[in-house]
């Protein structure tokens, strides 16, 4: 029973129901692409709140509100008070008034609990520093439409580079939820934070593992994520030293070859430093000589490998099954 509940962490749900969003997802993507699009969330009002930038997550979510029918207001922190010169819990009481359900990208996930605490419409997290569960359910969406025939026990995702930000703590949290076989290979400056799985305790969560060794994390992995080196929230300053720590890390053609699996996808959540078409991307290119990308090469992630684009793709789906199923009684998926 899905029905005014949040997406704040996807520890909120089970794994039937996790099951559930993903198959009405990949449902609402076949009727788009069958012009049959049904407007579940007609004349309903949704507000977005981002205190973050977004292209994906910001655009996703307002596509998905018009092609479902609903009314979409978007906030930032320059035009509107939030925070600012309103309390969150003003502004979300307010809110709540006018509004059937809210999403919120923001720095802090204390200030999205705040958020919770006093809005009386369902809320659902677009991102924060500690977890992004909208990213997860849509990349589960891009996972299973590629292995339709495999269980999730089946699957091998391996995640390389900086496991501890909110996209890595996520996909621990989803993999002790429908046991994915989960490998993160880092440096050990980037382990994964201690509280988010405990090492010591592998018989509980046997399906996720820990490694610095490249070659054993990679090795028959069915998908290799990565994401950007420095997080939103991080100062530019720390490029240098993250790229010292992390530039044996990178996806490339020579990783690949190290999974032996001449199919294995390539996923990244975006937006990604591959070469120097972008500012930040000259800038960090040239200070630390770099030639052929940070994170990732530009010859893999246009690879036929990747499926970075498909993962953005589908974004508009798993938002779209998140906040009908929170707004929307269905019997027939719930």
């Amino acid at each position: 029973k899905l029905i005014q509940r949040n997406c704040i962490t996807l520890s909120d749900f089970t794994i039937t129901e996790i099951e559930k969003i993903i198959k009405f997802s990949i449902f609402l993507k076949k009727k788009k692409q069958s012009n049959n699009e049904i407007q579940y969330l007609k004349n309903k009002n949704i507000v977005l709140i981002f205190e973050q930038p977004s292209t994906r997550t910001k655009c996703s979510a307002i596509v998905a509100c018009n092609e479902q029918g609903a009314h979409v207001t978007y906030l930032d922190s320059i035009n509107s008070h939030f925070k600012y010169k309103e309390s969150i819990k003003d502004t979300i009481i307010f809110l709540s008034s006018l509004y059937d359900g809210i999403l919120y990208r923001g720095k802090k996930h204390t200030d999205l609990e705040n958020i919770v605490k006093n809005s009386s419409i369902p809320v659902w997290n677009g991102l924060t520093d500690k977890t992004h569960p909208t990213q997860i359910l849509s990349d589960l969406v891009t996972i299973k439409e590629y292995s339709t025939d495999k269980k999730w026990s089946e699957i091998n995702i391996t995640y390389v580079g900086d496991a501890t930000n909110n996209i890595c703590s996520t996909f621990i949290e989803i993999a002790k939820i429908i046991n994915l076989n989960l490998t993160i290979v880092s440096p050990k400056e980037l382990k994964p934070n201690i509280n988010t799985i405990d090492f010591k305790n592998h018989e509980k969560y046997k399906n996720i593992k820990y490694t610095e060794n490249i070659e054993e994390g990679v090795q028959q992995a069915d998908f290799i994520y990565t994401d950007i080196w420095l997080s939103m929230n991080e100062s530019e300053k720390l490029w240098n030293d993250r790229i010292n720590i992390l530039k044996n890390y990178q996806v490339n053609q020579n990783m690949i070859l190290l999974s032996n699996n001449k199919n294995v996808k390539i996923m990244h959540c975006l937006p990604a430093l591959y070469d120097s078409s972008t500012k930040i991307g000259k800038k960090i290119l040239l200070n630390n000589k770099l030639n052929n990308g940070v994170e990732i090469t530009h010859d893999v992630f246009f690879s036929k490998n990747s499926i970075v684009f498909d993962q953005a793709k589908n974004k508009i789906f798993s938002l779209k099954a998140i906040m009908i199923s929170s707004l929307i009684k269905l019997k027939y998926f719930f």
